[in-house]
């Protein structure tokens, strides 16, 4: 919806305190005769970064600062559905892409209750995250005018953002050496510009202050971790047998992952908006999850339904990444997984080494492993010979296909 500036007094910000946003508030105030800005930050799991958040947004020119705790409704309502449906898109395990819902939701939440006239977000207009943002928006304040500054100001770059948060006495946390783009929560962090943005540039990860949730292989330990994760119907409920809520969990096995360089990726991906694009992630305990959860799914899940599966979660991960999350077909291809996910019970541990994780053994209660079956050894269960009638019948089509093409004229 397209209000006139005349008409907009009132604007509900989405605020991390990062580069983009510190500066739009002035910028707001500047291009908006004057509007009442409202900054909202939703806590995902940033950790220090929203410390000071307060302070800062008021001396830039905000009303107020709503500081939001999603950090569990994003877990349970969005990473665990991922999780659980193995979704993620070119190996990128979806770390932004299903944090704006979740952010943009409460977003709307808080303009409605404010009675806003616009809402304000600082993505890029060659960026996917603006296109999460508004579709979520779409679905729960579709009447609700959107202020994409990076779409109407001057402002060509980051340093360009630099030049006039300086112009306009606006902190920063960053300088111009040390001004990659990140985005970071409970899930992951990802790392783009300056020396990535040329994919012949190796990431200097043993750079100090580069990585953040974790070490290099090369800095990991020199011997093996192991960890054990426990799963209920899909969702992982414990590590070396301590229960955990679902926040503690990633938490912990961000630790873990982080120390033996786990979940590094470095990637060239395709954007939604049709650019390709370097990125380096940091989701160690999401790797740790992923794997322990898809082991689980080997000896839980029949034939069928894991191939299928397989499917259904590159679908789901580009619904995902294309920020199309509150829609009709994401949410039945949760259903189709959480139907799935009856079984998926058990115990995974895996050997973390050097970046590197490793299959160390598999238990579950609804296991379709029989090793007496699939055993070597002599069993009562299989008859050897039946399997020449078996292949018989399955290669019919190719016997029958070769013996009749003798017939088939020859070029």
């Amino acid at each position: 919806m397209k209000k006139n500036k005349a008409d907009i007094k009132k604007v509900v910000l989405a605020y991390s305190g990062g580069l983009d946003t510190s500066i739009i508030i002035p910028w707001l105030k500047e291009n908006y005769n004057n509007c009442e800005v409202i900054a909202v930050s939703g806590d995902v799991g940033q950790g220090t970064e929203l410390d000071g958040l307060e302070e800062k947004a008021k001396k830039t020119g905000a009303s107020k600062l709503y500081v939001l705790d999603l950090k569990k409704e994003y877990v349970e309502q969005f990473i665990w559905p991922c999780l659980k449906a193995d979704a993620k898109y070119e190996d990128y395990l979806l770390g932004t892409s299903h944090a704006r819902p979740c952010i943009a939701r409460a977003l709307a939440e808080i303009a409605r209750k404010e009675g806003a006239d616009a809402i304000c977000h600082g993505c890029t207009g060659k960026g996917n995250d603006q296109v999460r943002f508004e579709l979520t928006l779409k679905a729960f304040a579709p009447d609700m005018a959107i202020i994409a500054p990076w779409r109407e100001w001057d402002i060509k770059s980051r340093d360009e953002e630099i030049d006039y948060a300086e112009t306009h006495k606006v902190p920063l946390r960053i300088d111009r050496t040390t001004n990659y783009s990140k985005d970071k929560n409970l899930w992951h962090l990802s790392h783009e510009g300056l020396d990535l943005e040329d994919p012949k540039n190796e990431p200097q990860y043993n750079k100090p202050g580069f990585l953040e949730l974790g070490v290099s292989p090369e800095q990991a330990p020199d011997t093996p971790t192991y960890v054990t994760i426990h799963f209920e119907k899909g969702i992982p409920t414990a590590v070396d047998g301590k229960e955990m809520g679902a926040v503690e969990l990633v938490e912990t096995l961000n630790k873990i992952g982080g120390a033996n360089g786990i979940g590094l990726l470095d990637i060239v991906e395709n954007r939604l908006v049709g650019m390709k694009s370097r990125g380096v992630y940091e989701t160690p305990g999401g790797t740790i999850l992923y794997k322990a959860h898809n082991v689980l799914e080997t000896v839980t899940l029949d034939k069928e339904s894991f191939h299928f599966k397989e499917m259904v979660a590159q679908k789901m991960a580009e619904l995902v990444y294309n920020g199309q999350w509150f829609t009709p077909l994401r949410e039945a291809l949760s259903a189709f997984t959480d139907s799935l996910q009856a079984t998926v019970t058990g115990d995974v541990t895996l050997k973390l080494y050097k970046g590197n994780l490793i299959n160390a053994g598999v238990t579950s209660p609804y296991t379709l492993y029989d090793e007496q079956t699939a055993s070597f050894g002599e069993d009562d269960d299989y008859d050897q010979k039946d399997s020449a009638g078996f292949i018989n019948l399955f290669g019919l089509p190719i016997a029958e296909r070769a013996k009749l093409a003798k017939k088939w004229p020859q070029d």
